[in-house]
């Protein structure tokens, strides 16, 4: 079967073919750190080194509201505060 990309407009294109990268594209682990997680579906992510199961992006195993999330965590768990510094001014 031949595969239906985008067919009109470049820049529909260009992130036509970034999103397939990142699809497709092998990320780090998180569990045993070795660059083996692959996607097993919409928004889920497999290691296929350790078995590791993630729940991700649809594209990538990490998304950016993802990651802030992750940090505001791991600043709790230090005995930080939710609210972000903010800047003098």
């Amino acid at each position: 079967m031949v595969k239906l990309g985008v067919r009109s407009g470049a820049e529909l294109r260009k992130r036509s073919a970034a999103a397939r990268k990142q699809k497709q594209s092998r990320y780090e682990c998180p569990k045993c750190g070795k660059a083996a997680v692959k996607r097993a579906g919409n928004s889920r992510w497999e290691c296929r080194s350790c078995g590791g199961k993630f729940a991700g992006g649809a594209y990538s195993l990490t998304t950016p509201v993802g990651q802030a999330a992750r940090r505001v965590m791991e600043n709790i768990r230090k005995g930080g505060s939710v609210a972000a510094k903010k800047s003098p001014g």
